[in-house]
């Protein structure tokens, strides 16, 4: 099973496409990256960024599909519309299955998108993908909903998936996570770690969905697995961010 994560680069490890290769790895599953932005960042702060060219950016990706049978993508940091615009594009011409992590800020605080990148993703993407995972903050940005209590997450999650299936995450709901598949809303509880270490779990946990899904897993089943992988890696966590036991 071959799988791609399109994404930025945190050179500390943590996240976007290092840790979606460490994912990848650790759930047995060979990873291809398409690198969208460069960041000078650590679990604590955000430097700075340097976004790729959008021309260069396709040319990744038709380099890799050239060479490899892809099924299954995630997509992480875009950027800026015209990445969001390119990938769109993409897996509709090579007929690819896209899980979007809608990463807009990151853990340490900067910002990750220019311009309105959750309407550039609405418009563009989200229509295309089998699913989104976005946390509180970002399921707020998509949906113009605040987020108050797990009421106010399951309407967001009903309205979002109106355009696509998703998962809103639930660590900023008492660990539960509001899931729509196929229109049905229902939710799921984990426990709460209280801990440091989790830079990058939203990478994680949406590389684990894709890297399940290209093993024949259903996508519920994907979900569940992907979730209890990121749990046990958070609970595992050094250096600020996840450490994978399997």
């Amino acid at each position: 099973m071959i799988v791609m994560s399109i994404a930025g680069v945190d050179p500390s490890g943590g996240a976007g496409i290092l840790a979606d290769i460490k994912t990848f790895q650790a759930i047995g599953v060979y990873g291809t990256g398409i690198v969208t932005a460069l960041t000078a960042q650590n679990p604590q702060m955000m430097y700075s960024l340097k976004a790729i060219e959008t021309d260069y950016v396709e040319e990744q990706i038709d380099a890799v599909l050239d060479s490899y049978n892809v099924e299954y993508i995630k997509t992480g940091m875009l950027y800026s519309k015209d990445i969001i615009k390119t990938v769109s594009k993409k897996i509709r011409e090579y007929n690819l299955k896209a899980v979007v992590d809608p990463v807009m800020v990151a853990t340490s605080g900067g910002e990750l998108a220019k311009d309105d990148l959750s309407q550039n993703l609405l418009k563009y993407l989200l229509p295309k993908a089998i699913l989104t995972t976005p946390n509180v903050s970002e399921a707020e940005k998509l949906t113009g909903i605040k987020i108050a209590d797990e009421e106010k997450a399951e309407i967001a999650c009903e309205k979002l998936g109106k355009i696509c299936n998703n998962i809103i995450t639930g660590g900023h709901l008492n660990g539960t996570n509001i899931t729509c598949i196929d229109g049905k809303i229902s939710a799921f509880k984990q426990e709460l770690l209280k801990t440091d270490n989790v830079h990058g779990s939203g990478c994680n946990f949406s590389a684990a969905i894709v890297s399940y899904l290209s093993q024949k897993n259903d996508l519920k089943t994907s979900i569940l697995k992907a979730s209890e992988y990121t749990y046990e890696s958070i609970k595992n966590g050094k250096y600020g961010t996840l450490i994978a036991k399997l």
